[in-house]
């Protein structure tokens, strides 16, 4: 008779091993496959949080880690959802391609972040495809300006008290790289001067 599903088949398999008590082994690797393979079925990423940045030339998604930075992962939706981020854009590119309120005449009402998080909680090092908070050479905590890295950036872990990592893009995300690669290549060429913002939202 055919059970169907495979949940159904293992509750047959099992009522059938508690008669054979040797075989009670077999019956606990089999409930082990099927809880490892609905795992391997499933992306990890799709249950955490994320920011999505639409630019004139691509869009892109950042995993947020409020385990390593939950007040600043805090801010920065707070920020997004409030449309600040909406028509600025990505103005600079090096080894961090750069965004936020610089030079685009907005305000920001919320203030500057209360506290800089880099070694608060789960430290993130600054690697390719990390999102930080940018800030002074003085050790200040930041505010709306944050930055991708394009490379290994492990100095900014320490340097001037830390640049904290709030969010990265997944590692799977190609469409996400491409546009981090396009952007830094756009204005460190001089294509672009600037990649306009659409808009950045928390999803």
């Amino acid at each position: 008779t055919m059970l169907g599903s495979p949940a159904r088949a293992f509750r047959f398999r099992f009522q059938h091993f508690l008669q054979v008590p040797h075989r009670l082994h077999v019956a606990h690797c089999t409930m082990q496959y099927y809880i490892r393979q609905e795992n391997w079925n499933s992306d990890p990423t799709d249950k955490m949080e994320k920011l999505t940045i639409t630019t004139s030339i691509g869009a892109i998604t950042l995993v947020l880690r409020p385990d390593a930075a939950p007040l600043t992962v805090a801010y920065i939706k707070k920020c997004a959802d409030a449309g600040l981020y909406d028509g600025t854009s990505f103005y600079r590119s090096d080894f961090v391609i750069q965004c936020g309120l610089h030079g685009s005449g907005k305000k920001n009402s919320f203030g500057d972040l209360a506290e800089n998080e880099t070694s608060k909680h789960t430290q993130l090092s600054n690697t390719r495809g990390t999102a930080s908070i940018a800030h002074f050479d003085v050790p200040d905590n930041g505010n709306t300006e944050f930055f991708i890295n394009l490379g290994a950036n492990k100095h900014l872990d320490d340097v001037y008290g830390g640049y904290c990592v709030f969010a990265e893009v997944a590692v799977d995300d190609k469409a996400s790289w491409a546009t981090i690669d396009a952007i830094a290549v756009g204005i460190a060429n001089g294509g672009h001067k600037t990649v306009t913002i659409a808009s950045v939202k928390s999803i």
